[in-house]
């Protein structure tokens, strides 16, 4: 009897009393990361997550990372090929093929790593700074914006890193691209 007693003690203070409390101090302390850093547009619907990436396919905008799960924010995950694996490597040939051809005049040692693989959870919603640079002739050919003001949109869109020294400085690409549009529309 008395374990029945102090299972069901546990269950309310580990299934109940304790999630309870996190979720309430979650919500007063950290609201928007606790409500998933979502991204609302001007009717205020959501059209994404700053922290999930999205595929972008119009030569109008920065493209991201590739993703072998398709951005899907429901689970996370990578292949996890071997660089000697064929798959990966046909794969990572393709991507090369599609950026050349998505962006004219591009030499395939500039490409940046980030563009042509996925990230371990399949969900990175960032690219670096070279992978957005090297974007800027075929939106600037798209959208009739100039180079010199592509350069500046991602330099005030550059994220430092996180807690000053972990990762490298990155772009988003949903918050870059909101911006993109914006400019479009002025």
């Amino acid at each position: 009897m008395k374990i029945i007693r102090l299972s069901i003690l546990f269950i309310i203070i580990c299934g109940l009393i304790y999630p309870l409390l996190t979720t309430g101090a979650a919500q007063l302390l950290f609201p928007k990361q606790a409500n998933g850093s979502l991204v609302y547009d001007e009717q205020k619907n959501v059209i994404g997550s700053e922290l999930i990436g999205q595929s972008f396919i119009s030569t109008s905008y920065f493209h991201g990372r590739i993703s072998s799960i398709d951005h899907n924010g429901a689970g996370s995950g990578s292949t996890n090929y071997a660089p000697s694996n064929k798959d990966l490597l046909k794969r990572v040939k393709e991507s090369i093929e599609i950026l050349k051809k998505d962006n004219p005049g591009l030499n395939t040692k500039e490409i940046p790593l980030d563009l042509i693989t996925n990230s371990g959870s399949g969900l990175d919603p960032d690219i670096s700074i070279k992978s957005a640079e090297i974007q800027i002739p075929r939106i600037s050919n798209a959208t009739g914006l100039s180079k010199d003001a592509l350069h500046q949109l991602i330099n005030k869109n550059i994220e430092g890193r996180s807690l000053g020294i972990f990762g490298e400085p990155r772009v988003n690409v949903l918050k870059i691209n909101l911006a993109l549009k914006d400019l479009l529309s002025h």
